[in-house]
């Protein structure tokens, strides 16, 4: 570890403290639907909208109501955006004659991304024409997106509102969240990537002349533009194969720190949004503490592990840490933190190969993805992942005081602790469900590129970036087959939707109620105390679900590489 690496980190930090509360004051004129700057240009887009559409926004939702038409809302996305990949070579915008995908690569992908999960079976320079890229991917990180905070603001409501029957409207939140924050945001954020040497063309490719004299073809596309909604949405999908790896997708360390800063801005200013949405911003800030806490102690250990190196390596003389899979332009800080960042957030985007990363090293991203990548979070899924967590914190908090568990004045009764434990239990129910099938499977074995716990490891990662929506893998794992195409779309839609589905009954269960003014007898939750007993129930529930998967994968991989063996 260096002084430079730790200097990025505090730098990196400091700056996400400072954006939080202003992009929480957007997302609360959003969530509110109060006017902002933008509604002279954007209010007449807007309410011809729901002319044309015959939407009222200020028509309330009941939450059951709310479920329905954001469901069919997202499979009429992933049906539209399977028909584009599969015509893709009769459609146009597609300059290098792609044809269109085998059905099984075309149900994985729509699936991936209109679940905000943008896993990725194939190589997009070589596969995904231009309209393929911008209308049936690009759209869908917009889409996905905006379902996530148009959820987050339903469940939001539902602690901030008394004794009310609806969580808004969903037409109007996913109208509002794109036309005032995701488009602007994605339009100022693309010229700046466009300034900073990212491409922006039509053009499908160039022919360059090598040192060698050589002829090499290099693809281009609308590149900026996508890689924009690709981090502020927290997508993670990337037109190039290389991912935030490839220079022109990322092509400087200044890049790399504004798409860090991206990934986490939403999701961040959240919990000050919710702060203040119910009437305490304290609230808010506890939770971005809990969440910060967390991210630190990862990115520490990450960045520890992966700077003491490999000891096989070390046993062969070469010194120094592993930079195996990593980029030079970036090095082992840089890589480390866009790990940890990519994989607390469900966005899934890498500037270095994960599966190359040191067994501990791969083990806290891994780790992060099964614990709901509620440390900011995907957008919008962070904060509803985390409250699901305060929940059963609260509840514990109330055996501790013998009172009637409360949060922010709302009594938990029996039906939410029930619904938040369905919930937070689904992910590891499938997670672990399906990675034992592939385990024993003759076609999920065969995907394998490493045997023992790293190619375990392999399996598992995969299954858990899907069911989590995260879309990073471990690279060595060949999931371009009907198997793994098949089973990892199911597992994505799974992961997305059956968390959703009890995250909004407790919602609409919560809006419904009174609020209780809090009393002597009240457990306090917004000072460390409460932030670290938040911090216990997250570790403790994660660790004793996922430990005896993380035994059989990455621990055993870390002593296996003490020992000096490989698999």
């Amino acid at each position: 570890m260096t002084f430079q690496g730790w200097l990025l980190i505090l730098v990196f930090t400091a700056l996400l403290v400072a954006i939080t509360k202003p992009f929480g004051m957007g997302l609360f004129a959003i969530l509110e639907g109060r006017r902002t700057w933008l509604h002279p240009v954007l209010g007449p887009v807007e309410r011809g909208f729901y002319a044309l559409s015959g939407i009222d926004p200020n028509a309330e939702q009941s939450w059951s109501r709310f479920g329905i038409h954001m469901l069919l809302f997202n499979a009429a996305g992933l049906f539209l955006t399977y028909a584009i990949l599969r015509l893709q070579f009769y459609l146009p915008l597609n300059p290098l004659g792609f044809a269109g995908l085998a059905p099984h690569l075309a149900w994985n992908t729509a699936v991936s991304f209109a679940t905000n999960t943008n896993w990725q079976s194939y190589s997009g320079e070589t596969t995904m024409s231009q309209f393929s890229q911008m209308v049936g991917l690009t759209i869908h990180n917009f889409t996905s997106a905006a379902t996530g905070i148009a959820l987050a603001f339903a469940f939001i409501r539902g602690f901030a509102r008394r004794e009310a029957s609806g969580l808004g409207n969903f037409w109007a939140d996913v109208t509002r969240v794109t036309l005032y924050l995701l488009l602007p945001a994605c339009l100022v954020y693309a010229v700046v990537l466009l300034a900073a040497g990212v491409p922006q063309t039509f053009t499908g490719s160039v022919v360059a002349t090598t040192l060698e004299g050589a002829k090499q073809t290099i693809v281009l596309g609308p590149v900026a533009s996508q890689e924009a909604i690709k981090m502020v949405g927290t997508n993670g999908g990337g037109i190039f194969n290389g991912n935030s790896a490839h220079p022109f997708e990322n092509p400087s360390a200044l890049v790399n720190l504004l798409q860090m800063l991206s990934i986490f801005s939403i999701g961040a200013g959240l919990t000050w949004c919710f702060g203040k949405a119910v009437g305490n911003t304290r609230q808010g800030w506890a939770i971005f503490s809990a969440m910060l806490a967390l991210f630190l102690a990862g990115t520490a250990i990450t960045y520890a592990a992966e700077s003491a190196g490999n000891p096989i390596h070390h046993a062969l003389g070469i010194a120094g840490g592993n930079m195996e899979g990593k980029e030079v332009r970036f090095g082992i800080a840089a890589s480390s933190l866009f790990a940890v960042v990519t994989t607390d957030a469900s966005c899934g985007a890498v500037n270095a190969m994960h599966d190359s990363f040191t067994a501990l090293g791969g083990m806290i991203p891994l780790f992060n993805i099964q614990l709901g990548e509620i440390i900011f979070g995907g957008v919008g899924a962070g904060l509803y992942g985390m409250l699901l967590f305060v929940i059963l914190a609260v509840f514990v908090a109330g055996l501790m005081v013998g009172r009637t568990p409360e949060y922010v004045g709302k009594k938990i009764d029996g039906r939410e602790v029930k619904l938040a434990v369905l919930a937070i239990a689904v992910l590891p129910l499938i997670i672990l469900g399906f990675t034992g099938l592939a385990a024993v499977s003759k076609d999920g074995l065969a995907g394998l590129a490493n045997q023992g716990p790293h190619g375990f490891s392999e399996m598992l990662y995969a299954f858990t970036s899907a069911v989590g929506n995260n879309g990073s893998a471990f690279a060595g794992l060949t999931a371009s087959t009907p198997f793994y195409d098949g089973l990892l779309g199911v597992a994505m839609w799974l992961g997305r939707f059956f968390v959703i589905v009890p995250m909004l009954a407790i919602a609409g269960s919560l809006a419904a109620k009174r609020i209780v003014p809090a009393s002597a007898g009240s457990f306090p939750t917004t000072g460390p105390l409460w932030v670290a007993l938040l911090i216990g129930v997250i570790l403790i529930l994660g660790g004793l679900t996922f430990l005896p998967s993380l035994a059989l994968g990455p621990i055993a991989d870390h002593i296996a590489m003490i020992h000096g063996q490989t698999f």
